[in-house]
């Protein structure tokens, strides 16, 4: 009897001792560990950032209009230029040659100008006695025909002759030009940022221009063109004040204006950006043409403003968080009962991008709230409207309790038993 009455107590404690840890097991699963932040007020600037390279506004590529050798070279890189300088010259034997044959074939067509001058006039004499003779009928009408044919052939030849003439001064004019090509000339006031000639090259014109020399016009004044991603790109506008900084002076920062966003996308690999160009000062020459600037644009900011994180923001509570949680509606939205959570708290306003909803402590329970937000940073949002004020706390995280059971998976008292 005392043994039956044992193994009763026995089972009965057994029993207890699981209840008791599947209770605190289920209680511990069922209470998440919250991670909170503190509403504040504070400065909220928002702004975009794009990579672009600098570059002289006005950049020249100066090439040869003729072929031939590199005779010699007047400038260098970084050699400060004037319009018409010259800075080297072609070999010029060849195109002097020419126009020396040109010249000649000027003087020959001009002698045959006059030679066929007084052929015409000789015809015409022979014309005119011929018209005496032919009324005097001392001659046939044929020879009188004859004669008048050959003057008008003398005159077409006095003016076949002028025409070849004015090919000769023409061709004589193009073999100067060409003799004048020799000197290449800085076509602009700058400086020299690349020379990709040396003194013995042969360059050749007969396709495409070959370039010699790049000159940019004025390195104090340069622009940077930037990618400006398409989600990106409608917050830019013209006259928009921006700053940037380059790998050379990682410590300084730079200004520059908005030029324009030009509307010719550039896709790569399916990525859509816009070429948005910025004018900026360079008076020190700090600046090279080919750097690469890493540039803010802002386009809002704020002083004073009340501020959510974004993880505030994206909490989204786990399954049997919410259905103790309380709701508070914002404004026109209808305050959601117990059981409402971020997706179906609000759920009478209409869907928009500001409208968002957080989950404040309030005297120790979760309650979510409807607000809406302005301009954000990328880490914290601007409130503009909801019932949150500074020092409100915020559900930023929520990660299951540490607390676990006895080791072993069983009940302590059963095993102590």
């Amino acid at each position: 009897m005392n043994r039956t009455r044992l193994a009763v107590v026995f089972l009965l404690l057994c029993a207890a001792a699981a209840g008791l840890w599947r209770y605190r097991a289920t209680s511990h699963r069922a209470r998440p560990q919250l991670e909170t932040v503190s509403l504040d007020r504070g400065r909220i600037v928002a702004k975009v950032t794009a990579t672009g390279t600098l570059s002289a506004i006005v950049t020249v590529q100066v090439g040869s209009q003729v072929s031939g050798t590199i005779q010699a070279l007047f400038a260098d890189w970084n050699t400060p230029v004037k319009k018409g300088q010259r800075i080297a010259k072609i070999d010029p034997a060849l195109f002097e040659a020419a126009v020396d044959q040109a010249r000649a074939n000027l003087v020959a067509a001009q002698g045959n100008l006059q030679k066929s001058e007084a052929q015409a006039v000789d015809a015409k004499r022979q014309r005119d006695r011929n018209r005496l003779l032919v009324d005097q009928k001392l001659i046939a009408q044929a020879d009188y025909d004859t004669s008048d044919a050959n003057a008008v052939a003398a005159v077409a030849q006095v003016e076949a002759s002028r025409g070849a003439v004015e090919q000769a001064k023409a061709a004589l004019s193009q073999a100067a030009v060409n003799l004048a090509y020799t000197n290449i000339v800085s076509p602009t006031n700058g400086v020299i940022i690349s020379r990709n000639v040396d003194v013995g090259q042969t360059v050749a014109a007969s396709l495409q221009a070959p370039v010699l020399f790049v000159i940019a016009e004025d390195l104090a004044k340069m622009q940077i063109d930037t990618s400006v991603a398409e989600s990106d790109v409608g917050r830019i506008q013209p006259a928009m004040k921006v700053t940037f900084t380059v790998d050379a002076y990682p410590s300084e920062i730079f200004q520059g204006t908005v030029r324009q966003v030009r509307y010719a996308p550039q896709t790569v690999q399916n990525v859509v950006t816009y070429d948005a160009v910025i004018d900026v000062a360079n008076p020190e020459l700090k600046l090279f043409p080919g750097m690469t600037a890493n540039v803010v644009f802002v386009y809002a900011e704020k002083d004073d403003a009340l501020r959510v994180p974004n993880a505030a923001l994206r909490f989204r509570p786990p399954p049997g968080f919410s259905a103790k949680a309380k709701a508070s509606g914002t404004g026109g939205g209808r305050s959601s009962g117990p059981g409402t959570d971020s997706r179906s708290a609000g759920r009478d306003e209409p869907r928009s991008p500001d409208r968002r909803t957080v989950w404040v402590l309030r005297a120790g329970e979760p309650v979510a709230v409807r607000l809406r937000t302005g301009i954000s940073d990328g880490t914290y949002t601007e409130v503009v409207e909801g019932e949150l004020a500074a020092d409100d706390v915020v559900i930023t995280d929520a990660a299951p309790s540490g607390t676990q059971g006895p080791p072993g998976g069983m009940p302590g008292p059963l095993r102590r038993m």
